[in-house]
């Protein structure tokens, strides 16, 4: 008698900050398993593991979604977005570039998160006001900044947006 060989591999393709990947994965490989494990990608972080904290979030599709219960498969065909991904070669992305100007990082574990949460926000059809960032970062936690360096490096995106100085 053989010993069975356990679930088959689903075979997904994704375009991972505009490369495509292809693999087979376990049926239940998350997300945040396949980009930090398989593709190295190790800016995405993982805490909480039951969507509350937000440190896991990436794009998929420009949607934000917690990458830790999100199954790889059910990426399959989409375009994934990963803090690596945000800036070009050596040129930091202005969400980067206002986090480091405004001091809204301290131990950088949440900063992932919080990026792309922001960058989900920014690229949506409307510029935000101070209240809307506030409201949908509210999902973010940090442990360190006190939040306030946070919100007042996203809201100087928005006012360069609003500007017409879109990066």
């Amino acid at each position: 008698m053989t010993e069975p060989s356990g679930p088959p591999g689903v075979p997904v393709t994704v375009d991972v900050n505009g490369v495509s990947v292809s693999r087979q994965v376990e049926p239940r490989s998350l997300l945040a398993d396949f980009l930090r494990e398989d593709l190295g990608l190790t800016g995405t972080k993982v805490s909480c593991e039951l969507q509350v904290c937000g440190v896991c979030t990436v794009l998929v599709d420009g949607r934000p979604v917690s990458s830790c219960t999100f199954l790889t498969a059910d990426a399959d065909g989409a375009a994934v977005t990963t803090v690596e991904g945000l800036s070009d070669g050596q040129t930091l992305h202005p969400l980067q570039e206002s986090f480091v100007d405004n001091f809204a990082l301290q131990c950088g574990f949440c900063t992932p998160g919080f990026l792309m949460m922001s960058k989900a926000l920014l690229d949506g059809d409307d510029v935000p006001d101070r209240a809307a960032i506030v409201e949908h970062l509210e999902g973010n936690i940090c442990r360190c900044t006190g939040y306030e360096p946070i919100v007042e490096a996203v809201e100087q995106v928005a006012e360069q947006l609003r500007g017409g100085a879109h990066g």
